[in-house]
């Protein structure tokens, strides 16, 4: 039995756990920051406008982990990351829990992920907290705070971000794996990652015993970008398949976007104005930095300088161009002229990209406006684009293009308002849509597929739009969050080897063609999941001794193996030889499982079933044995 518990109730930041064949795997274990838009921006200087804000907004350092008591998570086996924005809640797991169990995960998503948790905990721990605010996360008081901080979950469990040392004792519990490496989880289980196309290093995965197959499908993409394409072969014949992680704007097209991005960009700055890209150091920014490269010369932006500000720059824009295997054919073919993959490289090497780790130091002497900035963190609440929102809020000419879908740009402005800047929302999102969804789920066919509740129906502000849910037959089985789910696969079959020598003492007997039987007698010996049949232990010899014992006295005989039947009895065959054997006034009732035979004479009755013959006398043995050595002409003995 499979059981599916959901951790998350963010279907694009997945954290679920699945118990199969007593292996406990955690799929995933992402990290939802939306709670970080109740609290006030955090500023690099402080901010006189900010803190003259509303008293109710809580001002902290925090990000959150919204834990449940569903699961001891010191029972998880082992955990499998699908890619670097799906593992931000690793720390939480591996330092504050019991969890002392095994992280796979492919060597992009680990070192991507490590500059995500880097920059996200450089930006909270370099600007001081005067205070902290913790007492509001008493009940009493929490029911007098506004929506949505009044309705939270558990907000005694929230915690504060963890610490760099933590970053770097969860990710040395991760074991590093390639594309279509089979893992062998406790002999039980075992675990393929697939590319999945969303990112470098992205991956679906394959969790499969002899004869069960369950995909877990999470954050992946069909378009043409810079990671190697979705594998989708692999995803064939499965009896379970659990999708999450699917495009959070359905109507929005990621081509589309770009185009947009581009030219409400190209029009900020021909006027005058700066933009800024609030984004996370990883991902969209590599094809975000390719499209500016084709379209900058056409647009007149050769002159125009792009900076790329962010603890980790540096080491995000090396590893894009070091990681050749993870990336699409066009791109590995470049690594062998030999030439970057990335055209950003062209870019820094003229001087038309630069990157800073902030905005103090090296950034302060060479900035020029008006320009292009990349920074983050896209929820504007803490990192360097607090201090450019302060700083171009106040004009018209500005523009702040949002391409990030993780946060809700209204939302994420709020804190800043009035604001006299544009504001454009270009939001990419390269994964799957429904229409994809569903042309994908009739190629790969699973038996069964598993998602979140929010695919099962169109999203609450379009409720006419049936085509942005998932439609597949069987219907989808749907879960929400703190729920446990029995799925609906159960396990029919186990592989068990039988030894030589044991295989050499069956005797098969061939009772269809092709199809063969033989009796055995052996110890099944079970160990690290593994079944192997065995030779009985011979039985023990008597002891030597001057009075001989009869071998019955001190050992059991082994009795004799009886021999199984096969096959069928045909009625009016039987019946002829009971009249030949002298048996008259035969009578023959059908019945719901079979046939009755009657012999009236005798007063006896006899029951053929399709798995089963009765023979019913009244204390006439002579009689019942004759009756079944008939009955035995008809079967075959093995």
């Amino acid at each position: 039995m499979k059981l599916h518990y959901c951790l998350s109730g963010h279907p694009t930041l997945p954290c679920n756990v699945l118990k199969f064949k007593s292996t406990t795997i955690m799929l995933d274990c992402g990290l939802d920051m939306t709670s970080t838009l109740n609290f006030l921006p955090l500023p690099l200087v402080q901010s006189p406008r900010l803190s003259k804000l509303p008293g109710w907004v809580l001002k902290d350092g925090s990000t959150f982990l919204d834990k449940t008591e569903l699961l001891d998570l010191s029972t998880v086996d082992v955990i499998l990351i699908s890619n670097y924005h799906c593992m931000m809640a690793l720390p939480y797991i591996t330092e504050y829990t019991g969890f002392t169990g095994t992280v796979y995960a492919t060597e992009p998503t680990v070192q991507i992920g490590r500059l995500l948790m880097e920059e996200l905990v450089n930006s909270i721990e370099r600007v001081p907290k005067a205070q902290s605010a913790s007492m509001w996360k008493n009940k009493e008081v929490q029911r007098l705070l506004p929506v949505p901080l009044k309705d939270a979950v558990e907000v005694s469990m929230w915690r504060k971000c963890y610490t760099m040392p933590e970053v770097n004792a969860a990710l040395s519990k991760i074991q590093l794996v390639g594309y279509s490496q089979k893992i062998e989880l406790f002999g039980a289980v075992q675990v393929t990652p697939l590319s999945s196309g969303y990112a470098l290093g992205s991956s679906n995965w394959i969790i499969q015993s002899h004869y069960e197959k369950v995909s877990y499908v999470s954050g992946s993409s069909l378009l043409t970008t810079h990671p190697q394409p979705m594998d989708q072969a692999s995803l064939k014949n499965s009896d379970v398949l659990i999708l999450t992680g699917l495009t959070q704007i359905p109507t929005a097209n990621p081509d589309g976007m770009v185009g947009e991005f581009c030219s409400n960009l190209a029009m900020t700055v021909r006027n005058g104005g700066n933009v800024l890209v609030p984004c996370y150091p990883s991902g969209v920014i590599y094809d975000l930095l390719e499209c500016l490269y084709q379209y900058i010369d056409s647009a007149g932006l050769s002159n125009v300088p792009f900076y790329f500000i962010s603890p980790v720059a540096n080491s995000s824009l090396e590893f894009s161009q070091i990681f050749a295997e993870w990336l699409c054919h066009n791109k590995q073919t470049k690594v062998y002229l030999p030439e970057p993959p990335f055209p950003h490289a062209e870019l820094i090497q003229t001087n038309k990209l630069k990157h800073y780790p902030s905005i103090h130091g090296d950034f302060s002497n060479d900035f020029k406006q008006p320009c292009v900035v990349f920074t983050g963190h896209p929820s504007l609440r803490f990192g360097d684009v607090v201090h450019f929102m302060e700083l171009w809020g106040k004009s018209s000419l500005n523009t702040v293009i949002f391409t990030e879908p993780d946060f809700s740009y209204l939302d994420a402005l709020a804190p800043y308002q009035p604001l006299a800047m544009k504001c454009v929302y270009c939001p990419i999102d390269t994964r799957l849509n429904f229409i994809q969804v569903s042309k994908l789920l009739k190629e790969v066919q699973p038996l069964h597929v598993v998602c979140p509740e929010q695919y099962t129906q169109p999203p609450p502000t379009q409720s006419h739009r049936t085509d942005l849910m998932i439609d597949c037959q069987p219907p989808p089985m749907s879960y929400r969050r703190a729920e446990v789910l029995t799925l609906p696969y159960k396990r029919r079959y186990e592989k068990i080897e039988i030894m030589p020598e044991l295989a050499d003492s069956l005797v098969p007997l061939e009772i269809k063609p092709g199809i063969s039987l033989a009796t055995v007698s052996a110890v099944l010996h079970t160990k690290d999941n593994k079944h192997v049949l065995q030779l009985p232990p011979k039985p023990p010899q008597p002891p030597a001794s001057k009075k001989r014992k009869r071998v019955n006295d001190d050992v059991p005989e082994c009795k004799a193996l009886k021999p199984l039947l096969s096959g069928s009895i045909p009625v009016d065959q039987f019946v002829q030889t009971l009249e030949k054997h002298g048996f008259s006034d035969v009578k023959v009732e059908d019945t719901a499982k079979g046939h009755i035979v009657l012999l009236q004479e005798a007063e006896t009755l006899i029951q053929i079933e399709e798995d089963s013959t009765h023979i019913i006398c009244d204390n006439d043995e002579p009689l019942r044995v004759k009756l079944r050595d008939l009955v035995l002409k008809f079967l075959q003995k093995f």
